[in-house]
């Protein structure tokens, strides 16, 4: 799965945002994999992730935790976001113990995935990178706009709706709290992180200028 590598950022945002999630491989292991996905849950529950959410049922900004748990099955892909790395590790520990059988992904920057793999006692399997955005980049939101909306793999955070939250916020109409809330709501998955969110619209705001 490669919808949480082209997230946008310098090393010091990037250092705070890690994807922590899990799939079954078809005519594999998915017999009996909504099960052990619903287990994969519990475990990341266990460590407060900052987001979560499944790919069916959608993000925990707009359905329960139950609701979230008891849909999962055998297609699901589950995910938590988390910002300490020192959780991560202690994440990977805990999923080792409870023997999850299904592929566990984590996504972040390479050499800090690295260090909470060998933390957990763990050997890494696969490594993918993301290359950057080719073609028509001109046409693309500006780069601090784009730090917001690409923690969205799936791209349903639109530069736009950014926009209008600077604004809001900028007027006193929203807090960066609330508007952080908004932008997770359209990621159906459950991979963006608010905590970044926030921490980048406060970057933004000072900068907006406001028509008269």
């Amino acid at each position: 799965m490669t919808h949480t590598l082209h997230r946008r950022g310098d090393r010091e945002n990037l250092s705070g945002d890690f994807v922590v999630f899990t799939m079954s491989a078809k005519g594999f292991n998915e017999e009996g994999s909504g099960e052990t996905m619903k287990k994969f849950l519990d475990v990341l529950l266990r460590h407060d992730p900052v987001t979560f959410g499944d790919g069916i049922t959608g993000n925990n900004q707009v359905k329960t935790r139950e609701e979230i748990r008891e849909n999962i099955d055998s297609i699901s892909v589950v995910h938590g976001v988390f910002t300490d790395p020192a959780v991560v590790s202690d994440v990977l520990r805990d999923l080792k113990k409870a023997g999850i059988s299904t592929s566990v992904i984590v996504s972040g920057i390479h050499d800090e995935t690295e260090k909470c793999c060998r933390a957990a006692g763990l050997q890494k399997h696969t490594v993918e990178h993301s290359m950057g955005y080719f073609g028509q980049v001109k046409r693309l939101p500006d780069h601090e706009f784009m730090e917001i909306t690409s923690m969205c793999g799936h791209a349903m955070v639109p530069a736009n709706l950014v926009e209008k939250l600077l604004r809001e916020i900028k007027r006193g109409k929203k807090t960066y709290r609330e508007a952080a809330v908004e932008l997770t709501r359209p990621c159906h998955c459950g991979v963006y992180n608010t905590v970044r969110a926030e921490k980048l619209l406060k970057r933004l705001v000072p900068l907006m200028v406001l028509d008269e």
